[in-house]
């Protein structure tokens, strides 16, 4: 039995897809403009430890704190285009191994739970964001900055995958009746 045939998406749902999946490569294409970023600022800094220049401190003593928020970005910045490409952590040996139906069905418990935790995470994070702004909360290390700077991204990042996993649902419902095939380890 080879599960019910794939269904296709509407025209508006599917170029809203892509117009979303637009969205999220220009995501990870500035993660990876940041992450250029941070490999100049080490770079910079050892050197600038190293070589003795006139004018120049010897190092950069943010670089640490700013290398730091810099990883911290481009994470947020390419999390949700690599849950589009199916390139986020995924253990599907049982699900590979199961019969179709019942591994599509627990496709679908992954995805309600995984948009569920989005959907929180995203309250959470905005709840704090906003507490730490109302209070004031500063980070002083050798930088000082308001605190919520570096809370606010977080919920952004995950009602983007919370979208994405509702995107996620929808192509799962409209594909064959199976485990996804997509970031397969045992195929």
């Amino acid at each position: 039995m080879s599960g019910a045939p794939a269904r296709t998406p509407g025209k508006a749902a599917g170029a809203v897809s892509r117009a979303y999946g637009r969205l999220l490569a220009a995501l990870a294409l500035a993660g990876c403009a940041v992450l250029f970023a941070m490999m100049l600022v080490i770079v910079a800094d050892v050197f600038l430890r190293n070589v003795a220049v006139p004018g120049l401190p010897r190092g950069l003593a943010w670089s640490n704190e700013v290398s730091e928020l810099m990883l911290y970005f481009t994470t947020v910045l390419v999390a949700p285009w690599l849950l589009r490409q199916g390139q986020h952590i995924r253990v599907d040996i049982l699900l590979q191994a199961l019969p179709k139906r019942l591994a599509w069905s627990l496709e679908w418990v992954g995805d309600v739970i995984g948009l569920t935790c989005c959907l929180f995470i995203a309250w959470y994070g905005a709840r704090a964001a906003w507490a730490s702004y109302a209070d004031g909360a500063l980070s002083i290390k050798t930088l000082v900055t308001p605190e919520w700077w570096s809370l606010a991204p977080l919920p952004i990042v995950f009602v983007l995958l919370a979208i994405e996993m509702v995107f996620r649902m929808q192509r799962l419902w409209h594909a064959e009746r199976g485990p996804r095939q997509d970031a397969v380890s045992a195929a």
